[in-house]
């Protein structure tokens, strides 16, 4: 099994011999790492919702991620 860094390392090679680095830099950049406090924002928006709510809100986004708007990409 690979590690961790082997495989980052494996992933940007690919990324820069298929994309050239100047492109592998733009597609890396696209994934921004965010801001704020993911752990305490879950918290706070976890503990407001039941268990059967949640359910229905995870059903919501399953449906639309079913609907990417990558699939242009992965074809």
């Amino acid at each position: 099994m690979k590690t961790q860094n082997e495989i980052l390392d494996q992933g940007y090679k690919a990324l820069v011999n298929s994309l050239g680095v100047v492109d592998a830099i733009r597609f890396i950049q696209h994934f921004s790492p965010g801001y704020g406090d993911y752990t305490q924002e879950r918290h706070e928006w976890l503990d407001q919702l039941s268990m059967n709510d949640f359910l229905v809100e995870m059903r919501k986004h399953k449906e639309i991620d079913n609907k990417s708007n990558f699939e242009e990409i992965i074809e």
